[in-house]
């Protein structure tokens, strides 16, 4: 099994582009039918309008921050300073993780949380069942 996409559900589709793309920096593909694609290596990473998803579900899709997207980066610390100078609200961090990951969290236009992780060494090992 290979995860292919992830969507995700925004109110203001024009907003939420301009965050991942001139904020967060990621390479921009299209927008077409409210829907919107970058371009990031692996897994396709989208954004949909709300309005239009109860189309594909079949039902209304409620709104909230119940989802975390992970960018893994080079230097979280570089990271962290050109979003608050762009005026992004850290939520948290940066901050060492002891499952081996240095971050910085942020909220997108939506309240979604996206998460910079940079690999450090693990501060504990994994526990086997």
């Amino acid at each position: 099994m290979e995860l292919g996409y992830v969507i995700l559900y925004v109110d203001d589709l024009d907003a939420s582009v301009a965050f991942y793309r001139d904020v967060i920096g990621l390479p921009y593909k299209f927008t077409d039918a409210g829907y919107a694609e970058f371009g990031t290596d692996g897994t396709r990473f989208a954004l949909y309008e709300r309005r239009r998803a109860e189309w594909l579900t079949g039902r209304p899709v409620t709104p909230g921050p119940a989802a975390e997207i992970v960018l893994v980066v080079e230097d979280v610390d570089a990271c962290a300073e050109r979003l608050a100078a762009q005026g992004v609200t850290v939520l948290s961090g940066p901050a060492d993780r002891p499952w081996g990951h240095r971050t910085v969290h942020v909220a997108d236009p939506d309240g979604f949380v996206v998460e910079f992780a940079q690999e450090i060494p693990r501060a504990r090992g994994r526990q086997r069942r």
